[in-house]
């Protein structure tokens, strides 16, 4: 009798015990654009917040020695996923790199063009004959051309200052009358912090396709990995954390970050938040078509790809 009762007991908790052992973690590794920042505040709550480890996943975020690198480790397997620009991406695919993107960190531009309140210009028709700085080339002049044409102006009723990268200091000091370039989500609010008042304009406001600021991409070998769906719905779920607990995730942030706890990345924390893309794993067909369609118009890719060349289509 006692060896039934025993027997029965075992039996019972037999599968609490299976249940108590922790299952391994999957680990994931994603090499960020720059140093953590305000802009990957989802990545950095899901990794506070336990979301990623919900998902069975052990996520290590890695800081670039440069900018540049997060497509060409991917590229080389060096890393499970990266984080890039969509106009930077579509280069790369038109270079061959076999790169495919899986998901979406920041789904707008965040680039801006920036007037001080005081120098006149309250619309974009208004820079003609004005002093515009600037500091790249590339898609960034493309915007100003665009801008420009949909007021019927054109590079030549303007002064092109290359200002290098001091966009800031030069509008400040009056030595360009507006700068393209800008940062809308860390530029502008610091500019504002300091009392200055300033006219932005948005390029996804005057003419140019909306495309997405900040990707997540994965080598075409491993596009189907059963671990990018849960990172994506971490990610999702970091997104409305976010939303839910501004003051409380920055707290969290300057703590785990102490150097960036400084007025800048405060300001940027809270400017950045509504342009998070609310599900990740959504992804756009046709903007995606209009914007490759553009940089080929703009001779910044030879041949806007086949959608499928840049992401899984359901």
């Amino acid at each position: 009798m006692k060896k039934i009762i025993l027997l029965f007991v075992l039996l019972i908790l037999t599968p609490f015990a299976f249940a108590a052992t922790p299952q391994p973690l999957d680990k994931l590794t994603v090499i960020l654009d720059w140093f953590p920042n305000p802009d990957h505040a989802p990545l950095i709550i899901a990794q506070q917040q336990g979301f990623f480890k919900a998902e069975g996943l052990d996520v290590e975020l890695i800081g670039p020695a440069d900018p540049t690198d997060p497509p060409k480790w991917v590229a080389a397997g060096k890393a499970d996923l990266g984080i890039t620009y969509e106009p930077e991406f579509m280069e790369q695919v038109d270079q061959g790199l076999p790169l495919i993107r899986v998901g979406t960190l920041i789904d707008k531009p965040l680039d801006c063009l920036v007037a001080l309140n005081d120098s006149g210009i309250k619309t974009v028709g208004d820079l003609k004959g004005k002093q515009i700085g600037s500091s790249l080339g590339g898609l960034s002049n493309v915007m100003l051309k665009v801008l420009l044409e949909k007021q019927g102006l054109s590079e030549k009723d303007v002064g092109l200052v290359n200002v290098r990268y001091n966009l800031t200091q030069a509008l400040l000091s009056h030595k360009v009358d507006a700068v393209t370039g800008l940062m809308r989500n860390v530029e502008v609010p610091m500019l504002e912090a300091q009392g200055h008042k300033v006219e932005t304009f948005f390029p996804e406001e005057n003419g140019v396709p909306n495309y997405s600021e900040l990707i997540f991409v994965a080598n075409t070998a491993h596009a189907h990995d059963n671990r990018i769906p849960r990172f994506l719905a971490a990610l999702q779920k970091a997104v409305a954390y976010l939303d839910q607990h501004p003051q409380e995730t920055w707290l969290a942030f300057a703590k785990q970050y102490p150097e960036s706890d400084n007025q800048v990345n405060r300001e940027s924390w809270f400017a950045t938040m509504p342009y998070f893309a609310e599900e990740p794993a959504n992804f756009d067909s046709e903007e995606w078509r209009h914007f490759a369609t553009f940089m080929q118009q703009n001779q910044l890719i030879k041949k806007a790809q086949p959608i499928s060349k840049y992401a899984i289509i359901a």
